[in-house]
């Protein structure tokens, strides 16, 4: 049996080893994960700026990469405790971003300002318990390639953007936006799409 195999089918080493990589009760890595252990894990591209000011709460047992000339600007965190989080080639990660995985980012991507999207869920359902000791529920996010999410939006789990969209500021996207729409509002409501045979943006409602 694996090394790992063995951490995961031994709940009292899983536990001992996650304490190691996170303090008890918290989500941010312990020093060392995050200046040695990442780097040996995770994949940067060329050419990658992350600001100072970025929380970067990831840790090895979950993919992180983040692709050529792509920038995560300060105030930003990724989270990649529940799930992995990836982001292609060219993307801008705007000012004050929230992103927690499961999620992927594809490329030419623009990120506004102070977006949160989370593919991750906290459990209510058992009344007897405080929510925080229910655990949580996943379920990816995608966003595809040559998006613009507008500032404030919020992408909840399970939710898949389609190629070339437009998210305007302040949305609440709870379920797809096909490929090549516009979409507004809480919940986000697709007002236009474009048209290949007319080569025109057409609005739908």
């Amino acid at each position: 049996m694996a090394f790992s195999d063995r951490i995961k089918s031994n709940p009292r080493l899983k536990k001992f080893f996650h304490w190691l990589l996170i303090p008890t009760n918290q989500a941010r890595p312990r020093l060392w994960v995050r200046v040695i252990l990442n780097r040996f894990y995770h994949r940067k591209g060329k050419n990658v700026i992350i600001r100072s000011w970025v929380r970067m709460d990831v840790l090895p047992f979950n993919p992180f990469s983040i692709g050529d000339n792509s920038m995560v600007e300060d105030f930003t965190t990724i989270n990649n405790g529940v799930g992995e989080v990836r982001i292609g080639n060219n993307s801008l990660i705007g000012l004050g971003n929230v992103i927690i995985g499961p999620i992927t980012v594809g490329n030419n991507v623009i990120l506004a300002q102070n977006i949160v999207a989370s593919g991750l869920n906290h459990n209510y359902a058992d009344i007897r318990q405080p929510i925080h000791q229910q655990g949580v529920s996943v379920a990816p996010i995608v966003i595809e390639d040559d998006c613009w999410i507008g500032a404030n939006t919020v992408i909840t789990a399970g939710v898949r953007i389609g190629k070339h969209c437009v998210i305007a500021a302040g949305a609440v996207v709870t379920k797809n936006i096909p490929p090549y729409s516009v979409a507004v509002g809480n919940p986000a409501r697709v007002i236009k799409q474009y048209d290949a045979s007319s080569d025109e943006w057409i609005k739908t409602i």
